[in-house]
Order: structure tokens, then C-alpha cells, then sequence
């Protein structure tokens, strides 16, 4: 079991995450509908460049491109029986590149959704999917990874079945629900519920958060409310996507600057996180000055919601409590959210 992660927490006060895996191999010539898990062993050079430019522009920690690595994901690209090959050499990949400077950089495995709906809403079990999970944490195991990252999880069912299935590694894992408009996961669990959670998962998840969603203002509003609700010794983590995704000219863009991410940055750090990063859109030039926004950072007391959308703009009136929003309802696994949590997402 490696305790690379808790040792360096032990040492400093924060370490800063890499950035988006999906859009950056898009910029990287990657084509639409193509899985970028192929790619560990089709363009590894291409993946190696990702991580080293992370870890150049100051990431202590990197995400292995295994993010759709389950048999469910890779059936997609009739790719199912690959899991073992593609998610031990995403490992290898992640950790050569690590192993090429002179400080300790965390190797973290991605495990992102099986993209398949959880019974009673569609045909997955809970046992079958912390089977899936469990081929999958065992490759990212053999090929090197410190810890895992259980990332972009929506359902009660998803994180419970990731965890299990990840737990016979005994690396520490971290996972982070992703949160959307309106402060709720797609399936209508609340940061709230994420803190609940993450008390009553076993094995105790080593850090808890959110990632993704649409943008750093929703992100951090969220993370207020996580932090309100966990135990001290649960480390707090911050993943935003870069700005707000737009569609320019036939492709998803983000409209989020380096000196916004650098803001974003600043807030999490008041807000209580102790990993903080970038999903989608957040290139290694986004990363420079989050790092450097953060080394001249003292940290303050955590964000009101106000200064949150004073700095990095609005929150939904969702984000801003786990009570329903006047005039609306709280959404639990209905009809419209359990067919958004199939689409395809890659961070």
C-alpha cells in the first residue's frame, strides 16, 4: 500500500492537481467518439507529453488516462476485454513520467462512471459493478498507481459500488461526486449527502470533493457545504472545470482564464481543500498560475457565497443550499437524470 499522498499532506499545507485529460488529447488531435484509454497504447508518447506537461507546470499529483477503463466504458470500442492491459499501462505511463523529476509526484488512478444506470432504474447491480471496478482498480494497481481516484460519480449505487471494488488493493482511495447546476449530482445527491457518505463508506475514503460541473463558482459553493459536513480528518478536494463550457464554432470550449483558475485556487484553499486542480479544459498553462496563485497564498476564512460569485461569478440558487430551490423540487433518480447519467463524459 502506498502512503506517498499522506506523507506529503503530512509535510505541506496543499498540493495542486493536474488538469483536463479528455480535452487537452482533443486538442492533441484525439477525434470525437474515439476512446481516449486506446491511447495508452496506440499514442503513448502523446500521453507521456500530458503528463509531463502537468508535472512541469507544478502538479504533485496526476491522473492516469484510464478515466472510461471499465469493461462497461470499453465495450463501447469493443475494447472490454482490454481492461487489465489498458489500465495497468495507463499506470505505467503515468508513473514513468513521474519518476522523471527530482520531487515525489502522485501517481492517482482514474475511475470515472460505468455509464450504465444502477437497478431500479436500469439493469447494473451494485455487486456487478464494484466487479467492474475491481478489474479495473487492479490494473491501476499493477501498473503503479498510488491511490485512487474515484471521479465524476453522480449515484449513491456508483460510489458505493467503486469503492467496494476498489477496497481488495488497500490503496488509499479519493472521490469526488460532480456536482451541476443547481448544487445536486445528476442523480440529486447534495454535498451534504456526499459528507454522509463518505462516513459510512468502508474503507473510509482518504479524501472526498467535487469535480467537474459548470464552473468554479458552482464547484466552490459546493465545497462549502461539503466541508460543513465531514469529519476533521477527511482531506478536502477541489477539481473544478476551467470556467463554464461553451459551444464555439462546432466544439465545446471553456471560458475560463489563467488568472480566473488562479482565483478559483485562492477561494479553495479558504474554502478548506487540501488538493486542488482543474477538470475539463484546464491546460498546463492554467496550472503555472494556479500554482504560483496559490505558493503566495495566505490562506483566509472560507468564501460566502457572495464573494464567490463577486470573484468567479453566479451560483445557481440550488448551489447555494441543500433545500430545494423555491418553486422546485428536489430531484431523486427521476426519469430525465437517469438518462443524463449515460452520456459519455470525459474529464
Amino acid at each position: 500500500m502506498s502512503d506517498l499522498l499522506a506523507r506529503l499532506l503530512a509535510e505541506r499545507p496543499w498540493l495542486l492537481g493536474d488538469g483536463a485529460t479528455g480535452t487537452n488529447l482533443f486538442a492533441a488531435g484525439l477525434e470525437t467518439g474515439d476512446a481516449p484509454e486506446l491511447w495508452n497504447v496506440e499514442a503513448p508518447d502523446k500521453i507521456l507529453e500530458l503528463h509531463r506537461s502537468f508535472i512541469s507546470a507544478g502538479s504533485d499529483i496526476i491522473l492516469t488516462n484510464s478515466f472510461g477503463g471499465t469493461a462497461n466504458r470499453l465495450k463501447l470500442h469493443n475494447a472490454q476485454d482490454r481492461v487489465r492491459e489498458i489500465n495497468k499501462r495507463a499506470a505505467e505511463l503515468a508513473a514513468q513520467a513521474a519518476s522523471e523529476v527530482d520531487r515525489p509526484v502522485v501517481v492517482a488512478g482514474s475511475m470515472g462512471p460505468t455509464g450504465d444506470l444502477y437497478e431500479p432504474l436500469g439493469p447494473l447491480t451494485v455487486e456487478n459493478g464494484a466487479k467492474a471496478y475491481h478489474e479495473q482498480a487492479e490494473a491501476l494497481a499493477e501498473g503503479g498507481a498510488d491511490v485512487l481516484w474515484i471521479e465524476t460519480i453522480s449515484s449513491t449505487e456508483e460510489l458505493t459500488a467503486a469503492v467496494s471494488g476498489a477496497e481488495s488493493t488497500g490503496l488509499p482511495m479519493v472521490c469526488t461526486l460532480s456536482f451541476d447546476t443547481n448544487g445536486r449530482t445528476m442523480m440529486g445527491l447534495t454535498p451534504a449527502d456526499l459528507g454522509r457518505l463518505a462516513d459510512e463508506l468502508q474503507p473510509h475514503p482518504f479524501g472526498v470533493g467535487g469535480n467537474c460541473g459548470t464552473g468554479p463558482a458552482e464547484l466552490l459553493a459546493a465545497l462549502v457545504r461539503l466541508k460543513e459536513s465531514l469529519g476533521g480528518k477527511t482531506v478536502l478536494v477541489a477539481k473544478s472545470n476551467c470556467g463554464i463550457p461553451e459551444y464555439v464554432e462546432g466544439k465545446i470550449r471553456y471560458n475560463g482564464t489563467p488568472e480566473l483558475m488562479a482565483d478559483y485556487a485562492r477561494l479553495a484553499l479558504d474554502a478548506g481543500a487540501r488538493i486542488i486542480g482543474g477538470c475539463c479544459g484546464t491546460t498546463a498553462e492554467h496550472l503555472r498560475f494556479m500554482r504560483a496563485a496559490m505558493e503566495a497564498h495566505e490562506i483566509g476564512s472560507p468564501p460566502s457565497v457572495a464573494e464567490i460569485v463577486a470573484r468567479l461569478g453566479d451560483v445557481s440558487r440550488g448551489g447555494q443550499s441543500d433545500e430545494p430551490a423555491a418553486g422546485g423540487r428536489r430531484a431523486r433518480g427521476g426519469r430525465r437524470r437517469a438518462r443524463e447519467q449515460t452520456r459519455e463524459t470525459t474529464n
